[in-house]
């Protein structure tokens, strides 16, 4: 855990908003130089607090109009490793994230596709043929809100 103050967490804060902003930019909103800016950032980096940045892309404008929750539970428990089945199903591009879960399912997966007949082939030909896939819960998104960090 890091000793992190009320600037820390409001540079947090906006770069969580938008990580494109220049360290003058920030400094400026927040009272500091951009050398002493800049410095933050970099410790909060270094302290494993700032991960990385990311580019989110829209996946209905680049034509994959549906995002499916798929919850999936291995059937061969022992049978299978975890590390096979991973290794698969992160190989399937339709297929955004794969998080290992505790709860009803093992994995719960976050898969685009363009259309629901779409869907049905991935889930058909692409995840259902996994090692190990077992019983299946699909969850389609209707909206999405970014929700504010923790901070």
């Amino acid at each position: 855990m890091i000793d992190a103050d009320d600037i820390d967490a409001k540079l947090l804060r906006a770069l969580a908003r938008d990580a494109n902003q220049s360290a003058g930019a920030l400094g400026r909103r927040l009272g500091l130089s951009q050398p002493a800016t800049w410095r933050r950032i970099k410790r909060l980096e270094e302290a494993g607090v700032i991960r990385g940045k990311q580019l989110r892309l829209n996946a209905e404008k680049l034509g994959f109009g549906v995002t499916v929750f798929l919850g999936v539970k291995l059937a061969l428990r022992g049978r299978v490793s975890l590390e096979d089945f991973e290794r698969a199903v992160a190989a399937i591009p339709e297929v955004q994230t794969v998080e290992h879960v505790l709860g009803l399912y093992d994995y719960r997966l976050r898969v685009v596709a363009r259309d629901l007949a779409d869907f049905e082939r991935v889930l058909r030909r692409r995840i259902m043929t996994l090692p190990g896939a077992g019983d299946v819960e699909a969850n389609v998104l209707l909206s999405e809100e970014r929700l504010a960090g923790p901070l």
